[in-house]
């Protein structure tokens, strides 16, 4: 949580020290001061670097003891259920233990760094770029308004789908431990896994395609908007490369927060059949 924190307030000031060099070099100014302030910026690039390794780290470390955690729980459970249970049962154990369980618990060491780490970088360069010019910023944020509409819906029906595969795999797993006469629907079964995941994957690229455009309609806005401005003398060359640097940081930690939402709920609906699959709902 610490560690979040900082490397979000660390992250906003590079977007003050580029405004600042490419004004001081637009505008004759000596080169002491420009060769100082990119100086500064290597120095705040590599402090962030530092810490976001650090970050991850301590993240992946967090996600491998829960993914630890989370299996010798599930296997002490199940090993304490009935010996004589079906073959269906035993291979839904199976699957929850070698594969389910990781996902799960991967996510934990990200549950709660980031989106403080993504959401406080988002609101303290918006705060900036408000700071700059709050006309400009207005563009920005209705960049981001429609995705805050579309993406939950869109996720939805990810989760309906990951549900679907899910239980299918678990079909799988238990018609290879007693498999007999199963042949031919476990080959349908594959095959609506195939299904499930392709239609997975055209709804992620999607999003992806609508978030991406967004951006770079913001960012053609910007220029156009900024151009203006600067031609009028209402602002600075470096206050537009500020907010098209800026919005490109507002994009990278939107993105990682609509990842960690998307990740949230398929771990939900993960977890939530892990529990009934062992019983403890």
């Amino acid at each position: 949580m610490l560690l979040s924190i900082v490397v979000f307030l660390v992250s906003t000031a590079p977007l003050e020290l580029q405004r600042r060099i490419v004004n001081d070099a637009f505008t004759g100014g000596r080169f002491g001061p420009i060769a100082l302030l990119s100086a500064a910026y290597l120095c705040l690039a590599l402090t962030e670097g530092l810490l976001k390794l650090g970050l991850n780290i301590y993240r992946g470390w967090v996600s491998e003891n829960a993914v630890r955690w989370l299996r010798a729980t599930i296997f002490g459970i199940v090993s304490r259920g009935s010996p004589s249970r079906g073959a269906q049962a035993k291979g839904v154990e199976i699957s929850i233990v070698l594969a389910e369980a990781d996902p799960v618990g991967s996510f934990v060491g990200l549950s709660v760094s980031e989106p403080v780490l993504q959401g406080g970088i988002l609101v303290s360069v918006m705060a900036y770029l408000v700071y700059l010019q709050p006309l400009m910023a207005v563009v920005t944020i209705a960049v981001l308004f429609p995705q805050i509409i579309v993406i939950p819906v869109i996720q939805n029906i990810i989760n309906k789908r990951v549900r679907a595969r899910i239980a299918t795999l678990r079909e799988v797993s238990g018609a290879m431990i007693e498999s007999k006469g199963e042949e031919r629907r476990q080959y349908q079964r594959i095959d609506d896994v195939f299904t499930l995941n392709f239609s997975v994957y055209k709804l992620k690229f999607s999003m992806n395609f609508i978030m991406n455009f967004l951006t770079q309609l913001g960012i053609t806005t910007i220029l156009a908007l900024g151009g203006y401005f600067v031609v009028k003398g209402q602002t600075e060359i470096g206050t537009v490369v500020a907010f098209i640097s800026g919005l490109a940081k507002v994009n990278d930690p939107w993105g990682d927060l609509v990842n960690w939402y998307r990740d949230l709920r398929v771990n939900q609906a993960k977890f939530d059949l892990v529990q009934r699959a062992v019983g403890t709902k």
